[in-house]
């Protein structure tokens, strides 16, 4: 068979748009056209007879491919793109994050809303993930541990859900540092809507076109994004069958790191981190558990007010989550003086007291 000479960059995404809009095909068959004739656009061009011999198609495929109203959506999908500052990118074209090939299925296009950093193919980026429904206790270290790991110049991914996602997320961000999440909706369409104006601080990117609303389904397949943006992934909680286990899953499949955090025993939302480390997750409770196994240095201390040496002792203790009584403990303080730190700290907004136990802000 005689191919033609390569096709632009732009004719290409075009094409692959084309491919990912037609029904009956996904990622893999899309792929499969892909490298059986060189190129998405070749592809569209081909005669029946040469479609029919490309592995994985069926009948149904076949008769799809070349119909004019998936050529027809994509122009149009590529002009609201444009109107909307939307960035386009189409596997096998520059931008396209590399990392994502660790995947069996990376999507054939991805929509990005915001500045999408260079991510090589093992990134230094960690996916945080958890249940919706998170307890006070792993919100709280949630924070504290993101916080540091982006001032560490970690990149912070995660699925934009209410609950662990988005404290992992807002704390990245209010850190200085940078965060991307993963839609299991269009970048326009915003899910949970109280997370839009967060949404804004962040770079979005979704498999889905413009105006694709949230569906059930959507939530598993966005996880393995995820899990292959990140050299690594957290669960702080989520139950044994949650999409945080789901995720976790898809980070081992890419030969990706993971990491979990110990919760109380008997708690539901600890069942899936306490199953991940019986399997050989790496147990985590601050954020330099995950820098020192990674490789990736020290993470630099949080800038601190200048503070009364009691109230400086009782901060550094609150690195994780920790109750009145352990907290006397480490810091030796007698417990009226503790308190009266404390009181200090929380109307200062450097800490907080969450479900009995004391933590930064």
């Amino acid at each position: 068979m005689t191919r033609a000479a390569p096709p632009t960059p732009a004719a290409e995404l075009l094409a692959l748009l084309t491919l990912r809009l037609t029904p009956h095909l996904g990622p893999r068959r899309i792929e499969a056209l892909r490298r059986h004739f060189g190129s998405a656009q070749t592809a569209l061009q081909a005669p029946v007879g040469d479609l029919r011999g490309v592995p994985g198609l069926d009948s149904r495929s076949v008769a799809a491919i070349g119909l004019p109203r998936a050529a027809a959506e994509a122009q149009d999908e590529v002009q609201k793109a444009a109107r909307t500052g939307v960035t386009l990118l189409g596997r096998g074209l520059q931008g396209y994050p590399e990392a994502l090939e660790a995947l069996d299925d990376p999507p054939p296009v991805l929509w990005v809303r915001g500045g999408l950093p260079a991510l090589p193919v093992v990134p230094r980026a960690v996916g945080i993930v958890g249940t919706r429904a998170a307890s006070p206790y792993a919100l709280s270290l949630t924070r504290a541990l993101t916080a540091d790991l982006a001032r560490a110049g970690v990149v912070v991914v995660s699925g934009l859900a209410r609950g662990v996602d988005t404290a992992a997320h807002t704390a990245a961000v209010e850190a200085g540092g940078l965060s991307i999440g993963v839609l299991g909706s269009a970048v326009n369409v915003i899910y949970p809507r109280e997370n839009e104006r967060l949404a804004e601080r962040l770079t979005v990117i979704s498999e889905y076109p413009l105006g694709t609303g949230p569906a059930q389904h959507h939530f598993p397949t966005r996880n393995r994004v995820i899990a292959a943006l990140s050299a690594g992934t957290l669960v702080v909680e989520g139950e044994r069958k949650s999409g945080s286990l789901i995720t976790a899953t898809h980070a081992l499949e890419c030969g990706r790191t993971v990491f979990a955090v110990p919760g109380r025993a008997g708690d539901p939302r600890a069942a899936g981190p306490h199953q991940l480390l019986r399997d050989g997750a790496v147990l985590t409770e601050t954020a330099q558990d995950i820098l020192n196994e990674m490789g990736w240095g020290v993470a630099p201390a949080a800038p601190q007010p200048d503070l009364p040496p009691e109230q400086r002792r009782v901060l550094a203790a609150l690195s994780v989550p920790v109750t009145l009584d352990d907290l006397q403990g480490t810091t030796g303080l007698a417990l009226p003086d503790l308190q009266t730190a404390l009181v200090m700290l929380n109307l200062m907004g450097l800490a907080e007291e969450i479900g009995g136990r004391w933590a930064r802000r």
